[in-house]
């Protein structure tokens, strides 16, 4: 079972194989400085491009680099968005059936602006640059969700805000 970290523990990065505590994720999230808590939880769905019927998914990761990655994403976003409070980067392995949670990111921050902000870049970095991977299961079969473009490098400077 995947715990929050210590108090006084600003990011939360971890790759589990346990369901994704995401109720204790906001929770440790939410601080007294915080006006804003954002959730984005990335679930299973029941289609991929250009297939239906999809009924479960499985997700494998190089656990060091993956964990490396996800820090890395977490520093660079409190590089780009000093005021966040707390981040959390929570993604599942194996198996897991519809609707299942695979992904949790967590952010809170004094205003919503930056939380919604730096959510959003970390999971949209976390999806380029990360090494986990994803093996699809339909009635037809199942294959590896091959994505049409290699890992980038986590750079200084996340997905840009929508302010932009």
């Amino acid at each position: 079972m995947l715990v929050p970290p210590p108090d006084g523990t600003r990011d939360w990065v971890a790759l589990t194989d346990a369901p994704l505590p995401t109720e204790a994720a906001v929770a440790w999230a939410t601080t007294a400085r915080s006006g804003a808590v954002v959730t984005f939880c990335g679930v299973v769905r029941d289609h991929a491009d250009g297939r239906d019927g999809v009924h479960a998914m499985t997700y494998e990761a190089y656990e060091g680099p993956a964990t490396r990655r996800m820090r890395e994403i977490a520093e660079a976003v409190r590089a780009r968005w000093p005021d966040v409070e707390r981040l959390a980067i929570l993604h599942r392995l194996g198996r897991l059936g519809l609707s299942e949670a695979s992904v949790v990111v967590v952010v809170s921050a004094p205003h919503r602006a930056d939380a919604f902000d730096a959510a959003r870049a970390c999971i949209d970095t976390l999806k380029e640059a990360v090494p986990i991977w994803k093996q699809e299961h339909w009635s037809g079969g199942s294959s590896w969700a091959v994505d049409q473009h290699p890992l980038r490098p986590v750079a200084g400077d996340p997905v840009p805000s929508s302010r932009e």
